[in-house]
């Protein structure tokens, strides 16, 4: 490990000042600062409570476009593809998180935020790259926060849209959608106020529940009469997979909530190696998507619809069941996905209010839950919108700059035997460059389809 500590001096930032010392590395070579041991939590979250927090930030909404993210690829095509974007997507958190125990080290702290681990890297690399930190640092939180902020709004329609099919398939005459969006500013108000992971574990387990019961029924209606498998086209040609890349990165994607479930750990080192809890989620997330993939393009072709859901028939009670169960599934989302606009927000202001911080600190909460709502309220067709955000913000922030933050943190290191390291993420920033361009494109033509 001495290997990754700096060797001289050099390092000018005044945020991340490191300076060899006796009491930190004894001649043998023995690193005396332990940032796992040093780090003190009030509530720190378990192994299993990372685990249920990970599955829910991953298995959201975007999972039920599987199906036609298929019909993009083929069935063979579909889950080759998915295998390899849950690999890119893992190993890109993977690297962020690695750096980010690197950097404890050099930094002496015991926890840091995704732009935090950026600044750092920077500023304890090479040369060229320290003016780039705070530049770096900048781009990232607020990338995040908007990108964040915008789902919280998206879900918000979700839920109420859901609720909103059900309600007037009974009712029989249509209802304000508007309507049904302010209604949930107090229950979203509520679950906002949960003060931390630990207790937003239990909701995260109600939550993969919902999901769970939800997606039962939904492969119930999918094996129910299912066509044969050889009716469907084993691969598609691959101008077509772009799209399926498209679909599937921002289904799977769950960068913003990495380093804060990280940060929470009791144990944070097993968070990342072979049987670490980001594997271990990413795997069973990676089935559950290449199952409902492949079974509801077997089921439905290319009638398949953006969700899944909108091919269940509405007039049967199992279905209605399946709306009714993810609209649940999606609120008790929203705590986690909150989560990181609060975090962000919060470190941005507590300096300003040290006073009273945990009555401003619920405040903020309340705030950002209500502007989220009005926006919702406002544009309840923001989901194209912040489908673009979504899809140069993860693109950027999910792909692109993991690698980036790994090239400037080992510059000095090396990128091992031939640097397989360089050439293992020349592959991985085409792969984010082609999900960035088609993307983008996808949420362009769904605005311009939208106001046509």
């Amino acid at each position: 490990m001495e290997t990754f500590l700096p060797q001289d001096g050099k390092n000018g930032a005044t945020v991340y000042k490191f300076t060899t010392a006796k009491s930190d590395v004894e001649a043998n070579g023995t690193i005396q600062f332990d940032p796992f041991k040093e780090r003190k939590l009030d509530h720190p979250t378990t192994d299993g409570e990372t685990l249920t927090h990970l599955l829910k930030a991953s298995l959201g909404t975007g999972i039920l476009a599987m199906p036609v993210a298929f019909s993009y690829a083929g069935l063979a095509g579909g889950i080759l593809a998915t295998v390899f974007t849950a690999f890119i997507c893992t190993h890109c958190a993977y690297v962020l998180v690695k750096c980010g125990h690197t950097l404890y080290r050099r930094t002496h702290k015991t926890a840091m935020s995704f732009s935090e681990i950026a600044e750092a890297a920077f500023a304890n690399g090479p040369e060229w790259g320290r003016r780039w930190g705070m530049p770096t640092s900048y781009c990232i939180r607020y990338g995040l926060f908007i990108t964040y902020f915008g789902t919280c709004a998206v879900y918000t329609v979700i839920i109420a849209t859901n609720f909103q099919q059900v309600i007037e398939h009974y009712y029989g005459s249509p209802l304000n959608l508007r309507v049904m969006i302010a209604l949930l500013l107090v229950p979203l108000i509520l679950l906002s106020w949960v003060p931390n992971l630990k207790y937003l574990a239990p909701v995260s387990m109600v939550a993969n529940v919902f999901m769970g019961v939800g997606l039962g029924i939904t492969f119930y209606y999918l094996v129910t009469d299912m066509p044969p498998v050889n009716s469907r086209p084993l691969f598609l040609p691959v101008m077509q997979w772009p799209a399926f890349f498209a679909i599937v990165i921002f289904a799977m994607e769950a960068i913003g909530v990495v380093m804060p479930l990280e940060n929470q750990m009791k144990t944070p080192q097993n968070f990342i190696g072979l049987c670490g809890v980001l594997n271990q989620g990413m795997a069973g997330v990676t089935l559950i998507y290449i199952l409902l993939g492949f079974l509801g393009y077997v089921k439905y072709g290319d009638a398949a619809e953006g969700s899944i859901t909108l091919n269940l028939p509405i007039e049967e009670i199992p279905a209605q069941a399946v709306k009714i169960l993810i609209a649940l599934a999606v609120y008790c989302t929203f705590g986690l996905q909150f989560y990181v606009c609060l975090d962000i927000g919060w470190v941005a202001i507590k300096d300003r209010f040290t006073k009273r911080p945990k009555l401003v600190e619920y405040v903020m909460r309340t705030i950002l839950v209500t502007a989220a709502v009005l926006l919702a309220v406002a544009v309840p067709t923001i989901g194209p919108f912040i489908g673009l955000i979504g899809a140069f913000c993860f693109s950027i922030l999910g792909l692109l700059i993991p690698i980036v933050i790994e090239m400037v943190t080992y510059w000095e290191e090396g990128f091992g035997p031939c640097n397989w390291i360089v050439w293992k993420n020349v592959v991985v920033f085409v792969f984010g460059i082609i999900a960035l361009v088609f993307g983008s494109k996808s949420s362009i033509q769904d605005i311009l389809a939208l106001y046509s």
